[in-house]
């Protein structure tokens, strides 16, 4: 099975999903053990970090060109599904069968509870294929956001990698990654490095980090040339960046949260597009805070709308220590 939607002209920016998935969303009155739990209809929506920043860009008036491997009925599904939206995508076909995860809302506490499977192994030569797909591409794009999880089967220095076959090519590497795959992306070097709070302590190996704390150990990465540019997410207080010349430290709008399924991926889809779009550092990443903010105003895995980034974008604030 494979499946392509690439249109005509050749996008900016591309996405690599390893590990996509179709995101099965529904809502049940209470999550109770040993009873069956009769939720209502539910939504079936592509899901994958890169995936997501494709659909997310598209959502924002852009373009992108989503690459990632698929197989099985869930596979087809998420072509169809992409087809749908008007997301351009090629699906490098593989044997196994592409994963589905739940996410159910438990409707009387809100609660959200996250079922996410492992997804299918692939074999050396299906991970191979996607890296001389990648080396193939043409023309060149601008950028390719690499983001999520690597599935089963897929070596740890897969980022690594990828970092060696596009950079040299003059494309910029947005990573969104965590664990051991993103160490060793970054002892290669990457460009753009989009990791949360989390991860960037388990990263640096400071557990419970200060914010006072953040410059120092970004500017070591910097000076490493481990990354070109970090924007690390903090979640609802916003976001602290920095490269070479340069930081800022961004206050995320107040805002009604119904869902964080897809915040980051949309907050990364708002900056990419935003660079390719030419605007500043500093720009793109307020319009990157205002599109995490506009995704966890809606339901379920939907991401963000373009009329509420907008408006949230006047609305991002900066935090008093940068100003």
């Amino acid at each position: 099975m494979s499946g392509s939607n690439e249109g005509a002209s050749a996008p900016a920016i591309v996405t690599l999903t390893m590990n996509p998935a179709i995101d099965v969303s529904a809502s049940v009155e209470y999550v109770t053990p040993d009873h069956k739990l009769r939720c209502e209809a539910p939504t079936y929506e592509p899901g994958g970090g890169g995936i997501n920043v494709a659909r997310a860009i598209r959502a924002l008036g852009g373009d992108a060109l989503a690459l990632f491997p698929a197989g099985g009925p869930a596979g087809a599904l998420l072509s169809s599904l992409l087809d749908a939206e008007g997301v351009r995508h090629r699906a490098l076909a593989i044997d196994g069968w592409t994963r589905e995860n739940m996410n159910v809302a438990e409707r009387a506490t809100r609660r959200q509870f996250r079922f996410v499977m492992p997804g299918p192994t692939l074999a050396e030569r299906e991970w191979r294929s996607i890296l001389d797909q990648l080396g193939a591409l043409d023309p060149i794009p601008a950028y390719l956001v690499a983001s999520g999880s690597l599935p089963p089967g897929v070596p740890a220095d897969f980022y690594a990698r990828v970092a060696r076959i596009v950079r040299p090519r003059g494309v910029a590497l947005v990573l969104d990654a965590s664990g051991e795959p993103l160490r060793r992306a970054l002892a290669e070097g990457i460009d753009v490095l989009k990791p949360s709070l989390r991860e960037f302590e388990d990263l640096t190996g400071e557990e419970g980090c200060e914010e006072a704390r953040l410059p120092i150990l970004a500017r070591r990465l910097i000076d490493d040339r481990r990354c070109d540019v970090l924007i690390l997410s903090l979640g609802a207080r916003g976001v602290f960046w920095m490269s070479a010349s340069e930081r800022g430290r961004l206050v995320a709008p107040a805002v009604p949260v119904k869902s964080t399924v897809g915040a980051g991926d949309s907050m990364v889809a708002g900056i990419v597009l935003s660079l390719a779009r030419g605007r500043t550092l500093g720009e793109a990443i307020r319009f990157g805070v205002a599109a995490g903010a506009a995704s966890v105003m809606n339901p379920g895995t939907q991401l963000c709308r373009a009329e509420d980034v907008e408006r949230l974008y006047a609305e991002v604030g900066v935090a008093p220590s940068t100003r």
